[in-house]
């Protein structure tokens, strides 16, 4: 494989982890655009952790996670206040101030950014990418997964027999801010360079259409919205100038000819239903 298809695999693998961070919220209802500043979080912390502490990156990825996650919960706790458009305006807002502190904090390089991290591999992306999304998937067949369905489709009769929706909408900000931690930890060690518009409100955007493109309802959605999003601009290269109208416009079209996202769960019964059958 050449260079610049390995990193295409690893960026697709990166905005993977970003894209899961985003469906494991929006499980619940809810809809987060500032996934993109948990992500800068990571990158910075476990840069940080690996480039003056000297620490294991895997040490420095789990330290980054664990923080992120903390942080995504005390921000998710007087957010669930708010609901729809008001909530997600409140994680815009919450992202644009994380990177206008990591644009002005000179200890991390403020706005001339932050380098000296060591390059990892596609394969260790890839490590992460896969083993998290087998972990979603298998959250997907729990009582909890039941549990976040519930709050979803309707939070008051989820609270009505019994369950406790502040905790499980906290719980899954939480989850999702450290799986995007995740991400940013992996992007800042293999570009071994980040700045704060790495993580901006276009970071954000680009996690949530890869869930609505692959599919909202499924985890390999994530995956499949990931993989085009990376690659199917490089396969319209051909075309120069009109590659980025013709990708938006198949964007466009998918959105219109399937809504609920390329995967669905009845699509992935119905191939599973034929592969067996075969």
């Amino acid at each position: 494989m050449s260079t610049y298809y390995a990193s295409l695999l690893a960026e697709s693998g990166i905005l993977l982890l970003g894209a899961l961070s985003v469906y494991i919220i929006l499980a619940t209802g809810q809809l987060s655009l500032g996934n993109g500043a948990f992500m800068g979080i990571g990158a910075y912390l476990s840069s940080y952790l690996t480039v003056a502490l000297n620490a294991p990156l895997t040490l420095a990825l789990v330290i980054s996670a664990i923080a992120a996650g903390i942080i995504g919960a005390i921000v998710a706790f007087p957010a669930l206040r708010l609901k729809g458009i008001y909530l997600a305006m409140a994680t815009v807002g919450f992202g644009e101030m994380v990177r206008s502190f990591f644009l002005n904090f000179d200890a991390m390089g403020g706005s001339g950014g932050y380098r000296g991290m060591q390059h990892i591999s596609v394969g260790y992306v890839w490590l992460w990418a896969g083993g998290i999304l087998i972990a979603v998937m298998l959250l997907e067949r729990s009582r909890v997964w039941l549990e976040m369905q519930a709050v979803h489709d309707d939070e008051t009769a989820a609270g009505l027999i019994g369950l406790n929706t502040t905790v499980t909408k906290i719980g899954a900000f939480g989850v999702g801010a450290a799986v995007a931690a995740i991400s940013g930890g992996l992007f800042a060690h293999h570009n071994v360079y980040i700045e704060p518009a790495n993580f901006g409100f276009d970071r954000s955007i680009e996690f949530v259409l890869a869930v609505i493109l692959g599919g909202s309802t499924v985890g390999p959605g994530s995956l499949v919205g990931s993989l085009l999003l990376v690659f199917l601009p490089e396969f319209l290269r051909p075309i120069a100038d009109w590659r980025l109208a013709a990708f938006g416009t198949l964007l466009i079209v998918v959105l219109l000819v399937r809504r609920q996202g390329i995967l669905d769960r009845s699509l992935i019964r119905t191939l599973t239903f034929r592969r067996a059958a075969a």
